[in-house]
This record gives structure tokens, C-alpha cells and sequence, in this order.
């Protein structure tokens, strides 16, 4: 019998040597900073209100009625299936069979987990856009697969991909391109003269592309084009987008992939041992979310973009280097003004000396030297808020940090 002071399994370490290197997500030590200093959190990105009361108000009705209270159906209810057709239709022109060519998931973050975990084998690369979301480095891992970041550089006050470094990036062992644009954290919104080359080089590479669209709807200047939209994309394209960043009920985790019949069955093979199934009441609120006036669209975009605005003077005007964000309710900025090297280490100390909380990009590059002096701050807040961290911040430039 084991003696009860003995670790289970020996000496071995519990986690796999796949998650080794994951230890707590940067989100959760962020937060927590915030609630034990009292500061501002502009680092989780989750908005401070509501989404609108009418699609609250569907979900009540949901559960009252008793939709969606027991599991629904693997592939998402018909609704919401359905309504994710229309939206593709109505916003992209794309037409997709809500049978066949829709899956719903529970968030976005599942989506990606399902896509990545069904589509790869062990030992296949992965090209990522550096900066990149943490989960993408730990789906990779988990699915055995090895990434291979391609990193978005500052160009005259915003981020741009070098078309010639991702060619270059590809080889014999490449398997998929996993993209964000809208790209979360730089706020980039990749061009069309960038996607047509990314659509170029998978073509005549023959590779499969995994698209985190969530920010679809908040892109500040133009519109958002889908890569599956492109000349032969649609067939090698999973798209993903999901209701949590669209409408402001970031809790309810109801997220959809997009694809084509064999794509959505192998992603709907892994998603099924995952969570089988999530979400029931909201999908059919978010059904009716998806189906919400074109105003409702434009008013969430100029409201955010109202809100972008208000944080990056403030930050601005406390000496921060901002990045302008093309998209997203993200503003990446540059402390190397300050004198400042490490964001780790300035985000970590940012709530003692004036009461925010933001997150250091770093940790989202494998080069950790590239971001080094970048940080994130998140502007899904009221406006009353953005007001007081910005006068916070604007104490900086009087210390001595």
C-alpha cells in the first residue's frame, strides 16, 4: 500500500508535460490583483453591462418555458443553427446548410479546442499570428502539434503582417493557419491585400485555416471581411465567431463554428467529448440576438468606438505610446517612455501606483523580448469608468516608477 505521504505516481509531476509550461492564465492573476487592490480591471476583457434586455429577456423566457433546460440537441438547437446561416448570408454574402455546415459550441474558446484537438495529428505545425491568445498555445500543445508564430510588428502606429515572413514560416509539416482578425490583443484588422496573400499561400500550400472571428462586429474603420469569403477558402475554411463579444452576455458561452459538411463533422467528433452539449436556453436568446436590426449592429460599433477613444486619449495624455486599434476593445500600448522594460513586472505593480489593472502582451508571445514593453488595456467599460482610470493613469507621468 502507498504510505499516505508518498505523492501518487512517485516522483512524476501530476501535469502532463503537454500542459507543463500553462501554468495560471495571466486573466486569472490580473483580476484577482484587481479585487484585492480595489483597482480598475482593464485587463479581463468582459463589459461592466448587460447586453440588450430584450434577448435577456428571451433567455428568461427560454427557461420558463422549459427550452433548452435538458440537453439539447449534439449540433446546437435548430434555431440558433439556422439564425448563424442568415447571419453569414446577411452580413458576407456566404451561404451555409445549418444542418451540415453549422455547429454550435460552447464559446469560442471550445470552438477553437475542437477545431485544433479534431484536425491535427502529433507532430503537424501550426502558424499562429504573434501576439496570440493563450489559449491557441495550449490547444496546440494539447493536440500534439508543434505552433509556429508569425509575429505582427509595429508599423507607423499600429501592427502588420509581413506576407513574405509567413511564407517563409511554412514547410513540409504545416498542416493549418490559425488566424484572429479582428486580432486580439494588437486591435489589428488584417488588410485585404493581407488576406488575399494569407488565401493565396493556403490555396497553393493546401493548407487548412482555423478563423477566430468574435470581434467580427467591431471593426472601427471599413468592414469585416471572413477569409472563407476569399477564392478558395470556403472549402478549407472552419470559421468561428460566438454571442459573447457581439452582445454582451460573455457568460453564456454560446459560440459556432462554420465550415463545410466534412470539416464540421470532424470538429463536431471532438467538440461531442468536450461538453456534449451547453448553453440550452441561450442558444435560442441568441438566436433572436442574430436576428436583431442593423441599427443594433451599428450602435454597439459606435459605442465602442466612442469608448476606444475616450481610453486612448487618457492614455495618451498620461504618456503611454498607443496603438491605435482597428478593432476589437483592446488598445495596446508602449511603456518604454516611462523607462520601463518588463510589462510583467509594470502590470504587476501598475495597481499600487495608480489603481488600474491592464495585461502585459508578453505573455502572449513566444518571443518574450518582442512584447516586452507592450500592455493591454480593455475598453468594454462605461464611460465613467474610462473617465476615472483615465485620470488614474494620468498620475504616472508624476511618480517616479
Amino acid at each position: 500500500m502507498t504510505p499516505m505521504s508518498a505523492p501518487v505516481g512517485g516522483s512524476r509531476p501530476f501535469l502532463n508535460r503537454r500542459l507543463a509550461s500553462f501554468g495560471t492564465t495571466i486573466f486569472a492573476e490580473m483580476s484577482a490583483l484587481a479585487t484585492s487592490t480595489g483597482s480598475i480591471n482593464l485587463g479581463q476583457g468582459f463589459p461592466d453591462t448587460d447586453g440588450p434586455a430584450e434577448i435577456a429577456e428571451a433567455a428568461s423566457r427560454a427557461v420558463l418555458s422549459g427550452r433548452g433546460n435538458q440537453y439539447p440537441p449534439g449540433p446546437g438547437v435548430p434555431e440558433l443553427r439556422a439564425a448563424v446561416a442568415r447571419h453569414q448570408q446577411r452580413f458576407y454574402g456566404l451561404s451555409y446548410d445549418p444542418d451540415t455546415e453549422v455547429l454550435v459550441t460552447a464559446g469560442a474558446t471550445e470552438a477553437i479546442a475542437a477545431a485544433l484537438l479534431a484536425l491535427l495529428e502529433p507532430g503537424d505545425e501550426v502558424i499562429a499570428l504573434e501576439p496570440f491568445y493563450d489559449s491557441y498555445a495550449a490547444c496546440i500543445a494539447m493536440a500534439g502539434a508543434t505552433r509556429v508564430p508569425v509575429t505582427l510588428r509595429p508599423h507607423a502606429g499600429a501592427f502588420a503582417l509581413d506576407l513574405d515572413e509567413l511564407r517563409a514560416a511554412v514547410t513540409p509539416r504545416t498542416r493549418l493557419l490559425l488566424l484572429n482578425t479582428p486580432h486580439n490583443p494588437t486591435g489589428t484588422v488584417l488588410t485585404p491585400a493581407e488576406l488575399a496573400g494569407i488565401a493565396a499561400l493556403a490555396v497553393e500550400r493546401d493548407l487548412l485555416v482555423v478563423t477566430d472571428e468574435v470581434y467580427e462586429h467591431l471593426v472601427f474603420e471599413g468592414a469585416h471581411t471572413p477569409l472563407a469569403a476569399l477564392p478558395g477558402m470556403r472549402e478549407r475554411t472552419v470559421t468561428i465567431s460566438s454571442a459573447g463579444k457581439t452582445f454582451s452576455f460573455t457568460g453564456w458561452k454560446v459560440g459556432w463554428v462554420t465550415a463545410p459538411p466534412e470539416l464540421v463533422t470532424a470538429v463536431r467528433s471532438a467538440k461531442q467529448f468536450l461538453t456534449y452539449v451547453s448553453s440550452g436556453p441561450f442558444q435560442y436568446a441568441i438566436a433572436e440576438a442574430l436576428d436583431l436590426p442593423d441599427s443594433y449592429y451599428e450602435g454597439f460599433r459606435a459605442d465602442m468606438a466612442r469608448k476606444r477613444d475616450i481610453l486612448s486619449a487618457g492614455l495618451t495624455a498620461a504618456g503611454f505610446e498607443v496603438y491605435a486599434p482597428a478593432g476589437t476593445y483592446f488598445i495596446t500600448t508602449d511603456i518604454a517612455g516611462f523607462g520601463e522594460r518588463d510589462g510583467l513586472d509594470f502590470c504587476r505593480r501598475l495597481p499600487a501606483l495608480c489603481g488600474v489593472v491592464a495585461i502585459p502582451n508578453q505573455v502572449f508571445y513566444d518571443d518574450k523580448a518582442a512584447g516586452a514593453t507592450q500592455v493591454r488595456f480593455a475598453f468594454c467599460k462605461r464611460d465613467s469608468v474610462l473617465q476615472e482610470a483615465a485620470t488614474r493613469l494620468g498620475r504616472l507621468g508624476r511618480l517616479s516608477i
